[in-house]
């Protein structure tokens, strides 16, 4: 079958590198026992690598022609596609343990790693590949965080895997990529916390770009900037900085003096 055209208004951008797509699928140890749920299987490039290493492939695409294309572009009995948008699919309606593996396209991620961290069956390991600025974000430490970075990394073990240049898509998009590795916290990575309550804070916290810890949380939780000021000494944090240069042991010990 010839090689389908991309659609921009869809974010396509086709990827043909075999050795980039091994590691891709190298990032999370893809083997004979695994369930791979691969998110935007585009032309099966991709899905060709996963049927050979994985027990079952669920290929969620959103393009139905590509949907239905996929099963003759990839001939395997050990793959099941599915034409729907992956911020509807029901995650619950796979095995605990799955691994996700795909190519995005990048005005998806932010949402896809939300919709991924907040599942009732989350994925296990996940391997994404996405524009490299945004996945140098969500690995980002302390002096560089986001409240994308907080968010990942409260969930996940986040690590950056292969760099893949925009030379090696059809068509090249504008920037380079990076494999964005995450692998499920065995265990929470604060036990007395309530995700709600914590990224209500988090959120208040980066609500203000250039605004320091004080205004931002002031204006975010609608408290007066005294309230605050205390709260942040209680928590051992200074009140003129900003948001993006505290750990995520900073804002769990402001989240315990905020909820006393």
């Amino acid at each position: 079958m010839d090689q389908p055209r991309t659609k921009k208004s869809l974010g396509q951008h086709w990827l043909h590198d075999e050795a980039s797509l091994q590691a891709i699928v190298d990032a999370v140890d893809v083997c004979s026992e695994d369930i791979v749920l691969e998110i935007g299987s585009g032309p099966g490039t991709l899905t060709k690598f996963l049927v050979e290493r994985a027990q079952k492939v669920v290929a969620v695409e959103f393009d139905e022609q590509l949907a239905r294309d996929l099963p003759a572009r990839v001939p395997a009995e050990n793959l099941e596609v599915v034409h729907q948008d992956i911020l509807q699919f029901d995650f619950r309606a796979l095995p605990v343990g799955y691994k996700v593996v795909a190519n995005i396209p990048y005005y998806l991620t932010s949402n896809l790693i939300r919709v991924l961290s907040e599942s009732a069956n989350p994925p296990s390991h996940v391997a994404l590949l996405i524009q490299k600025e945004v996945a140098e974000r969500a690995a980002a430490g302390p002096g560089a965080m986001s409240l994308l970075s907080v968010s990942a990394q409260f969930y996940w073990e986040v690590t950056l895997g292969r760099k893949v240049l925009a030379e090696l898509f059809t068509p090249p998009p504008k920037v380079d990529s990076q494999i964005l590795i995450l692998k499920r916290r065995a265990e929470p990575l604060f036990a007395d916390v309530e995700p709600k309550q914590f990224f209500r804070l988090v959120k208040a916290g980066f609500s203000g770009k250039r605004k320091t810890l004080l205004n931002s949380l002031s204006a975010g939780l609608q408290l007066g900037k005294p309230e605050v000021n205390e709260l942040l000494g209680q928590a051992n944090v200074t009140s003129g900085l900003r948001a993006q240069a505290l750990s995520l042991d900073d804002w769990h010990r402001l989240y315990q003096v905020m909820i006393k």
